[in-house]
């Protein structure tokens, strides 16, 4: 059974080290700026804390770094630097920064249960990008469990 989403954000913010929360219009300013709606989990989530950062502060370069809504963007113009359908899907986003030029997506055209998928974006090969969980909160859950690894490499 999932962890609720409460649960998950109390986690982030005793062991591990979130930004100060997103305000409601900073979130809709995002909204109209990026042009599409954050779904439940992702409110949640930056209504709680603007970003953080997982098993270290961003400092000592954490392999999870979840990126302020400042810093989300068309995925294809940060890997790639040109917004064209050969560097990837107008609808995927950068959620989180993984080190070395590595993302975690979000595909806002992609939606199970009303909540966005994620996708792996290993930049030596993307666009080419592999669907890692099917929500915000599924992500979180596993990636708190994984011990400050990257859970969907497998051993």
């Amino acid at each position: 059974m999932p962890i609720p989403m409460q649960r998950l954000l109390a986690e982030v913010s005793s062991h591990h080290h979130p930004s100060p929360p997103a305000t409601s219009a900073k979130v809709a300013a995002f909204e109209s700026r990026i042009g599409w709606r954050l779904d439940d989990d992702l409110r949640a989530f930056y209504l709680h804390c603007d970003g953080a950062t997982l098993f270290a502060p961003r400092e000592q370069a954490p392999n999870y770094r979840i990126l302020s809504l400042d810093e989300v963007e068309r995925a294809r113009i940060k890997m790639r630097h040109e917004d064209t359908d050969t560097y990837g899907a107008a609808s995927w986003y950068t959620l989180l920064y993984l080190q070395d030029g590595d993302y975690v997506l979000v595909d806002v055209a992609n939606r199970v249960e009303g909540r966005y998928v994620l996708l792996d974006a290993f930049h030596e090969t993307y666009p080419a990008v592999e669907q890692i969980a099917a929500s915000f909160s599924e992500f979180l859950e596993k990636a708190l469990a994984s011990g400050n690894e990257y859970f969907w490499l497998g051993d």
